[in-house]
């Protein structure tokens, strides 16, 4: 979908809609031939402009029939204005209407940027395998035009459309199926960001025995699909910030479990166990997009965990590039075993001040959470505070958890170094823990959990079923408020 901003509402137009406040919803004039007409309708219909509250009703506009949308935001809630874009296009997106046009003006600049912003967000989905589509079930919608909106609205509007193009490269990598989407593959989908003037570089399963890095790799040896490290690096800032922000993704691209399967049913959704590393990939792409004036390298640790007759067995006990070493009582606790070593690279070539992973971790955090929030561990109120704001303001929203010396006797191996699980309780807990024993001195460190975040049974505000692209915006918004000045 193409996105325009405009002084005039174009008009080949089929769809015009209308954004409003319950304060200044009875005063509004609507710039239509039957303005009255459109209140007594949604007047009947009840609609009184709540914020989330829309209402579609066609009328006659210059001769022909068109689709207006009426949809209800809060006064002064931006993030009102991305829900309000996005239930716009999802109102029509299959409904033969091919030109939304949103009135901008009774909005701000960025409010009507903000707008489009989630509309292009909400708009993406992938159709490419289904070959049967009804074509009522297609989508139909191929411009929206913002028209009569402030002029710094299309001034914002290039930074918003990098961000959104970040989230559509996550949805991508999240969506695809394992067959399509395993490491080497991962790499190549990745690999356009150097024409955003991303420096990329590869780790190969030969590169990371060399280095030591056998919890890694003791995950991928069941699979033939060989393990990548992809590393992703931006430095916007002509080399005047001497340590970079790491972003670490876990990057399963599909977990049976390995010798510790899985059941059945369900397992279908482990090709999203890599939305870590996918967003970190999506996070990368959209500071690219926007030239971000910081220092930003995005780390993937990329494997398949497969239980064949190679594979690592419960009990098996690996050894980090750390030197330290692990007990795998559990070959399906795999995500911790992955970042251990990715994270140890990166402090070792980085010399980061803030490191920030995140992984599709555990099940424990969706019991925890459930799907409204993503889990937060961290070392560093600093971070921690700083990540909250950013997923508070950014629609990506965080919750922080505890870190404690008391949860490291839970994963003390009486034959190793630790354990790669605990006990009953405390699971995703116990994992942070396991991961913090990985970080230095120093570094400002945060764990993201975002099992219950990644993907979606029903539709969203800013993305259908399926993938959400959480995490990108996020981080986007994180190295924006702390990092450019």
């Amino acid at each position: 979908m193409k996105i325009n901003f405009s002084d005039a509402r174009p008009q080949d137009a089929d769809v015009l809609a209308f954004i409003v406040t319950k304060t200044t919803f009875s005063d509004f004039t609507f710039p239509l031939e039957n303005s009255d007409i459109v209140h007594a309708t949604a007047k009947l219909a009840r609609f009184e402009a709540a914020a989330g509250q829309s209402f579609l009703l066609i009328n006659e506009e210059g001769g022909k029939l068109v689709r207006i949308i009426l949809v209800g935001v809060a006064d002064g809630e931006a993030g009102d204005y991305q829900k309000a874009g996005g239930d716009i296009v999802a109102k029509v997106q299959t409904s033969g209407a091919k030109h939304i046009a949103i009135h901008g003006a009774n909005l701000s600049a960025n409010a009507a940027a903000e707008a489009a912003y989630g509309a292009a967000l909400r708009n993406w989905r992938m159709d490419k395998y289904r070959t049967k589509l009804a074509d009522t079930a297609k989508p139909t919608v191929e411009t929206l035009t913002v028209a009569g909106a402030p002029a710094d609205a299309s001034t914002l509007w290039p930074s918003y459309h990098a961000i959104a193009e970040g989230v559509a490269l996550t949805k991508e990598l999240v969506t695809e199926p394992a067959n399509i989407i395993y490491p080497e593959s991962f790499v190549e989908r990745c690999k356009h960001l150097a024409e955003l003037g991303v420096e990329i570089s590869v780790l190969d399963d030969k590169d990371m025995a060399a280095l030591g890095m056998g919890a890694l790799l003791g995950v991928a040896q069941g699979s033939r699909r060989p393990a990548r490290l992809l590393v992703m690096k931006w430095d916007g800032t002509g080399g005047s910030q001497e340590r970079p922000v790491a972003l670490v993704g876990k990057g399963v691209t599909f977990d049976t479990g390995g010798i510790s399967i899985k059941p059945a049913a369900g397992m279908e959704d482990m090709k999203w166990d890599m939305g870590g590393a996918g967003a970190v990939a999506g996070a990368m792409k959209a500071l690219a997009g926007r030239k971000a004036k910081a220092y930003v390298v995005g780390v993937c640790g990329l494997v398949e965990n497969m239980p064949d007759g190679n594979a690592q067995r419960p009990g098996d006990i690996v050894t980090s590039m750390s030197g330290q070493t692990i007990e795998v009582l559990n070959t399906d606790a795999e995500g911790r075993l992955v970042l251990c070593d990715a994270l140890h690279w990166v402090q070792e070539k980085y010399n980061p001040e803030y490191v920030v992973d995140l992984a599709t971790l555990t099940g424990a955090i969706i019991v925890s959470l459930g799907s409204e929030y993503a889990g937060l561990f961290s070392n560093s109120d600093e971070l921690a505070d700083k990540l909250t704001a950013a997923g508070k303001a950014s629609g990506d929203p965080l919750w922080r958890f505890p870190l404690s010396k008391a949860y490291d006797k839970m994963i003390d191996s009486p034959i190793a170094d630790m354990k790669n699980i605990g006990g009953k309780g405390a699971g995703s807990i116990t994992a942070a823990q396991f991961l913090g024993r990985f970080i230095k001195d120093g570094v400002k460190w945060a764990h993201l959990d975002i099992a219950g975040t990644v993907w979606a049974d029903k539709a969203g505000p800013v993305w259908d079923k399926g993938a959400t692209g959480f995490g990108v915006r996020l981080l986007d918004r994180f190295v924006a408020d702390n990092f450019e000045g």
